[in-house]
């Protein structure tokens, strides 16, 4: 009974020996770092598979820069899949710089996926961003046009710090590229003449800084520079007004012609229908004549006329035929007299 007690006994005690053994040596070096850390801390890393060794390490160098913080928060952000190491280094960066950081809002922007370094270092040093981005853009400017027609080409650039209070949650740079890229032609497409814009871009910049375009974005604007601006050259629509106004003199042209076409086609339409109405007129007369006939044929029958007096009707138009000929014929060799 007595070896079935102290085996068990004998057997715990020799692995928590070796436990300690294990990490007396990052006792040590955390207690002349005076950053002293529990064994039992150092065990309880072991036990729940934290690298004790990464954790010290991390924490004497915090210790050392003058930030107040356990090795329990450490393992907490290290057991979310956090990284200690970065959020470490923010944190001395931000209080060397000044910037009030804390630990929770640094593992916070950390678990988000941002990386809370180069967002520091943004903070207090502040990035230029092209606009327009030129890895996405063919020629690399802005197409903007002025009231009176003028196409011009402008490129910036904007420097924007990192706003660590909007930085979970808000929105990244392609929304300050879009944003300032609104606003440039928003500003240009309000000037009357684009010499106003050549002569003055500073007040385009002036004008888009004003607009707050940072809102609800990861970053504080803080300056917007017109670096570059020209008018569109060879090869390319500089006067986009005329070339509006030319093509909407062409469209109202080809309108106008085909609204002639139509009428045209309806004139024709008319004639044909008055030619339809006039062969209709000619075959009523001639049906009419084709009873003139019949109508003698019957009034001789019943003795309304007689027969010397149809022979007399007969002359009379023998008479007039005769005497329309005659004159026909004279009317031409008078014309023939005058060539």
């Amino acid at each position: 009974m007595i070896y079935i007690v102290l085996i068990p006994v004998v057997i715990i005690v020799l692995i928590f020996l070796g436990l300690c053994i294990s990490v007396i040596d990052l006792w040590v070096r955390a207690m002349f770092a005076d950053a002293p850390v529990r064994i039992r801390d150092l065990i309880g890393m072991k036990l729940r598979r934290v690298p004790p060794r990464q954790i010290v390490l991390v924490y004497v160098s915090a210790i050392k820069a003058g930030l107040d913080f356990t090795t329990d928060m450490l393992e907490a952000h290290y057991l979310a899949g956090g990284s200690i190491q970065n959020v470490v280094r923010a944190m001395i960066a931000a209080d060397k710089a000044n910037i009030n950081l804390k630990f929770q809002q640094a593992a916070a922007i950390d678990l988000a996926g941002r990386n809370i370094v180069d967002a520091v270092q943004t903070s207090v040093n502040p990035k230029v961003i092209d606009c327009p981005d030129p890895e996405k853009t063919t020629g690399g400017m802005l197409d903007a046009v002025a009231k009176d027609g003028i196409r011009l080409l402008v490129k910036a650039r904007v420097t924007v710090r990192t706003n660590l209070e909007r930085l979970v949650g808000g929105a990244t740079e392609q929304t300050i590229i879009a944003r300032v890229g609104q606003g440039i032609i928003s500003a240009i497409g309000s000037m009357v003449s684009y010499k106003e814009v050549l002569e003055n871009p500073d007040a385009i910049s002036r004008k888009v800084l004003s607009s707050g375009l940072d809102a609800q974005t990861a970053f504080e604007i803080v300056s917007i520079d017109i670096a570059d601006v020209s008018v569109a050259g060879i090869g390319q629509i500089a006067n986009v007004g005329a070339k509006l106004e030319t093509d909407r003199a062409d469209a109202d042209k080809i309108m106008r012609q085909a609204e002639a076409e139509g009428r045209r086609a309806m004139a024709i339409a008319t004639e044909q229908e008055m030619l339809a109405r006039v062969q209709e007129m000619q075959a009523k007369v001639i049906e009419a004549q084709a009873e003139v006939p019949l109508a003698l044929a019957d009034a001789l029958r019943s003795g309304n006329i007689g027969v010397m007096d149809f022979y007399k009707m007969q002359n009379i138009l023998a008479d007039t035929a005769m005497r329309e000929s005659l004159s026909s014929g004279d009317e031409k060799s008078d014309d023939k007299k005058k060539k």
